[in-house]
């Protein structure tokens, strides 16, 4: 385009140029054969020229205007053929991607449904492990594992006899599990010697030797849950009642059977009354007369302000306990004969027999005293500032209904001076607890026992005597972990009256001479789980 207009302007311009620029001869033939040529004609030429001139000018600049719309116009060009390039190469790369894509795809599909079909199996042959594993927790979740294991060393010293010191470990293991809807039951095992129920330590001695262990606990309760109020336990089994050590060791679990009547009661001061029936079964005998305890219990729980206090009162009968004197053994340990009693005489205290005895008309080993506890407990705690740190007071006076009212010389002869001997009391005070880690508790606890207050084959093991026994105890416990406790105690007592028979006296103490104090350390580390 630019081109034909070139060639439309160049004849104008000659045309007009030839016209301008005729040879002199022909302007003079012209001239002549012409009028004169006045100013107004040359202005018209001039203006005729210089309209011709604007026309070249508009021309030109049509021209160049043009021209750079036609360079726009290849730029253009250009610039959308190279994109048109980079679609096609881009469209080429998706397609070949797509078709990659779509191999992939095919692949995964095929694996995928591999997959799929593995599943499948797995989720049939795991369905019955599932429904196997289901029953098992389904067993296994309605049980309840716990124990310890207590390692302690156990140093005693009194004046004129050899100090002692043994390293000493107890194992419990118990599970306890729901049986039913309205039934718990458990058992458990425990190291110790086998004929002595008062206590589980085994000393570590005789040569690397194994330890026993035995059936500690094992029992079934009837719980309804309809009747929550109501608890009927048998078997062998832990303490159900308020007690302190001094009616029973605390490693003893009783046999037997145990009705619990308990109420919780929606009052401000008054938040629960228990009431329960106790038959233990201490020997059966074939063709005789049983050994065995009857009693009853009766409790309440009230609240004052910061202060909580549980009274109790109970009243447990042994029936015919002149068997624990002649009841055979074979434990040296458990056999014990106590003073002005039939030579071979084995009696059952594995601490020692410190009750009065006699020989009966019939020369067979027999108590003086029978024995009917009437036991009243009062157990208080009371909240301070210091949450971590409560005051805890237990306080307990116990008398033996049956105690006789001449108990015997050490000679066994009949002493008409030496007044009752069947009381017990004491009270054990102390400052802090035991529940959560770095929690510790210190405290003192005193005991006055009486010789026939209670039977002596199943008393506190850990006392300088079962009985006729004045006794004082410090300690302190320090919980390490959330299940490890650490703690100290310091034992120091001494006979009450030595003048009495079947009394413990240290090496080289007459009869009726003050006993020096026997002192006992223990140091005792536990793990519970």
């Amino acid at each position: 385009m630019k081109s034909a207009l070139k060639w439309c302007v160049v004849p104008l311009l000659a045309t007009s140029l030839l016209a301008q620029t005729a040879t002199p001869k022909k302007k003079a033939a012209a001239k002549a054969a012409q009028p004169a040529v006045t100013m107004e004609d040359i202005q018209s030429l001039r203006d005729a020229l210089a309209a011709q001139q604007q026309q070249i000018q508009q021309l030109k600049q049509q021209l160049q205007d043009k021209d750079a719309a036609w360079q726009q116009s290849q730029q253009q060009l250009q610039q959308a053929q190279s994109a048109a390039s980079d679609a096609q190469q881009k469209a080429s790369s998706a397609e070949t991607a797509a078709v990659e894509q779509k191999d992939t795809v095919s692949k995964l599909s095929s694996d995928l449904a591999d997959v799929q079909t593995t599943l499948t199996n797995n989720a049939l042959s795991s369905q019955d492990e599932q429904k196997r594993m289901s029953s098992l927790e389904g067993i296994v979740g309605r049980f309840r594992f716990s124990g310890d294991v207590r390692v302690r060393d156990d140093s005693a010293f009194q004046k004129g006899t050899a100090d002692r010191n043994r390293p000493r470990i107890r194992v419990r293991l118990g599970i306890d599990g729901k049986l039913g809807e309205d039934f718990v039951g458990g058992l458990a095992l425990a190291t110790g010697t086998l004929l002595d129920p008062t206590s589980s330590n085994e000393t570590l001695t005789s040569y690397f030797e194994r330890k026993t262990i035995g059936l500690d606990r094992g029992y079934i309760t009837y719980n309804p849950v309809a009747h929550k109020w109501l608890s009927l336990t048998g078997g062998k089994f832990a303490y159900q009642w308020q007690r302190t050590s001094v009616t029973g060791d605390s490693d003893i679990t009783p046999e037997g059977f145990n009705e619990k009547f308990s109420f919780d009661l929606h009052s401000k001061n008054f938040k629960n009354f228990t009431a329960q029936l106790i038959q233990l079964t201490v020997n059966e005998v074939s063709g005789g007369t049983d050994a065995y305890a009857l009693g009853g219990q009766v409790s309440a729980k009230m609240q004052f302000g910061p202060w909580s206090t549980t009274p109790s009162f109970l009243i447990l009968n042994w029936n015919n306990p002149n068997q624990l004197l002649t009841t055979p053994s074979s434990s040296t340990a458990a056999c014990q004969a106590p003073n002005s009693t039939p030579v071979g005489t084995c009696g059952f205290g594995p601490n020692g027999i410190t009750n009065a005895t006699y020989t009966d008309g019939n020369g067979k080993a027999a108590f003086w005293s029978g024995y009917e506890y009437a036991d009243f407990i009062i157990n208080n705690q009371i909240k301070t500032p210091w949450s971590r740190l409560p005051v805890n007071l237990i306080g307990e006076f116990l008398r033996n209904l049956k105690a006789a009212d001449h108990p015997l010389d050490s000679t066994g002869a009949v002493a008409t001076n030496l007044g009752s001997q069947a009381d017990e009391y004491g009270f054990d005070l102390s400052l802090g607890q035991t529940k959560n880690k770095n929690d510790v508790q210190f405290g003192y606890a005193w005991l006055r026992q009486e010789q026939d207050s209670v039977l002596s084959s199943f008393a506190e093991s850990d006392q300088r005597a079962p009985t006729n026994v004045l006794q004082h105890r410090i300690y302190g416990m320090w919980k390490v972990r959330a299940n490890t406790v650490a703690s100290v105690t310091y034992w120091r007592g001494r006979t009450l009256n030595s003048y009495l028979q079947n009394s413990r006296r240290g090496a080289g103490v007459a009869v009726g001479q003050v006993e020096p104090f026997y002192n006992r350390f223990q140091f005792d580390l536990v793990y519970s789980f």
